[in-house]
């Protein structure tokens, strides 16, 4: 059986018709919110580790592409970097779901892609920060491409919210039985599969606020925990003098509130985690019974990571460092291999394409991601042990920010994001771009920033891998052009010129790259 569905999954890859695989595989997406992987946040979900993880693959070395909401969620939409789909930050006038994101990128999603190829889509949860808001066209906006929309009006709660069902508002209180965000995704996720009709395929997008604040647990999980705090790593309550001017504004050593708000956010965040978990087994259960579980593939991803504490800052995410922009990547499904981990690195701006590619269709040949469907065949070969080829991604983030003092907050005007103590995670002076390089021999990350002091931050994550110590100003200006000039052609990059590898030992800007081809 595992050699047929390895052929079904190379004839959809070369998206030709076979009488081995006369039905399309269903595909499940299940995304949650800010869940980072250097704080462990993927040790509480023990059953998504056990039903997908133990079941399928996990990619450990997978980024984002913005380290916040928004524009993290456009790209895995619509499988293209920040800088070409445009919605820069979570505002109206960062296209966060605004008039341009709707007239364009949103009419390109993996969603359109799948509904022309007959399946039945249904979309549960948050979908972006400013969905459903007036200027945002109200909850009578429905994306195109969507069957089934179940989509939350705004940012990340549990109670006290209203949905979009298929255009019409219905709200939401704050009874657990009724309301609870998670189990609402979780309920009508399972009402479809139990009327999804069987003979066609379908996919499903079930998007969690946890583990997003306001970090609300299920009332049976809220004595969870109680022992854990947030890890003390290398960097934790660290002053960050050598880096961009808003970490070094951090108070350091960080105060007691701090520190307890730190770990009381670590405890509350595992807290939420368990609810998802316990959808994952829901959704496997039901698609066991209805005997589907064998045609499907679920993935489970989040949009960006997160921090508690790390340079002594207390509390988000939004930041180039490790513990932000890595996120968890677990995919089963048939032909996958179990109790893999593929250390390839890989970008959220995969996700579109590999879901278009499952579908049978060729990913589109103007995103600038790559499907994953050939590392998943590859990997299938247990003796062949290619070396780790040489990727690099891009991650942009431009800041958010307030025009006047944060509440309670002075000297805080044109920053944002000040809870607690006043230590503030964003602002106008924050926008960057970075360039990720990683192989078997070479891993660092180089960011320019776009603020009055033109700062540049760059690591060697061989040597430091909490990225305690900021290189630039240490190593060559020969390496720092080098540097540049690859951050400058990814930072404007489209379509093909995106998905260049450069093959392991020829790193150089000159070097000969393979492209991923959708032509």
């Amino acid at each position: 059986m595992e050699k047929l569905n390895l052929i079904c999954i190379t004839i959809v890859m070369l998206s030709v018709s076979n009488s081995l695989c006369n039905k399309l595989p269903n595909i499940v997406l299940i995304l949650t919110d800010d869940q980072d992987v250097t704080m462990d946040s993927m040790q509480p979900m023990e059953k998504t580790l056990k039903l997908i993880g133990d079941n399928g693959v996990t990619f450990s070395n997978m980024f984002t592409s913005s380290p916040l909401c928004c524009p993290s969620r456009s790209s895995i939409f619509t499988g293209k970097y920040v800088h070409n789909h445009k919605s820069v930050n979570n505002s109206i006038s960062g296209n966060c779901s605004s008039k341009y994101w709707q007239d364009g990128p949103e009419k390109k999603t993996f969603a359109t892609y799948l509904k022309s190829q007959g399946y039945v889509t249904f979309m549960a949860g948050k979908y972006l920060n400013q969905y459903g808001t007036p200027d945002a066209g109200g909850v009578e906006h429905i994306p195109p491409g969507w069957d089934w929309w179940i989509g939350l009006v705004k940012n990340s709660v549990y109670y006290n919210y209203t949905l979009s069902v298929n255009g019409t508002a219905e709200s939401h209180h704050d009874d657990y039985q009724k309301d609870y965000l998670t189990d609402v995704i979780k309920n009508r996720s399972l009402e479809f599969l139990e009327n999804v009709d069987s003979s066609k395929p379908f996919f499903l997008m079930a998007s969690t606020p946890a583990c997003h604040s306001p970090f609300d647990s299920a009332p049976q999980y809220e004595e969870e925990f109680k022992d854990k705090n947030a890890p003390r790593g290398p960097s934790f309550n660290k002053h960050g003098s050598d880096k961009h001017w808003l970490i070094r504004r951090a108070k350091t050593p960080m105060s007691n509130v701090s520190l307890q708000y730190v770990d009381s956010t670590f405890k509350k965040r595992w807290r939420t985690l368990l609810s998802v978990d316990d959808m994952v087994e829901s959704i496997v259960n039901s698609l066991t019974e209805k005997k589907l579980l064998d045609n499907t593939f679920i993935i489970y991803t989040s949009d960006n990571g997160f921090h508690l504490g790390q340079f002594s800052l207390p509390n988000d995410k939004r930041q180039l460092y490790e513990f932000d922009v890595r996120i968890p990547l677990l995919i089963r499904g048939p032909g996958v291999p179990k109790k893999k981990v593929i250390a390839d690195p890989v970008i959220n701006i995969d996700i579109m394409p590999t879901i278009v590619n499952l579908a049978g269709l060729t990913p589109p040949s103007d995103v600038d991601g790559a499907s994953l469907l050939p590392l998943l065949i590859k990997s299938f070969n247990e003796s062949k042990k290619d070396t780790q080829p040489y990727r690099q991604v891009l991650v942009e983030h431009q800041g958010e920010f307030k025009n006047r003092n944060v509440q309670n907050c002075p000297n805080t005007k044109f920053l944002s994001t000040c809870v607690p103590d006043c230590v503030c995670e964003d602002g106008l002076n924050h926008t960057y771009s970075c360039i990720r390089s990683l192989n078997d021999s070479t891993d660092t990350m180089y960011c320019e920033f776009t603020d009055d002091e033109n700062f540049i931050e760059f690591y060697n994550l061989v040597k430091d891998p909490h990225q305690l110590a900021n290189i630039a100003k240490t190593v060559s200006p020969t390496v720092l052009s080098d540097q540049n000039k690859k951050l400058i052609a990814l930072s404007v990059c489209k379509g093909p010129s995106c998905r260049k590898i450069h093959p392991v030992g020829k790193q150089d800007g000159n070097s000969p790259v393979k492209t991923v081809n959708y032509n």
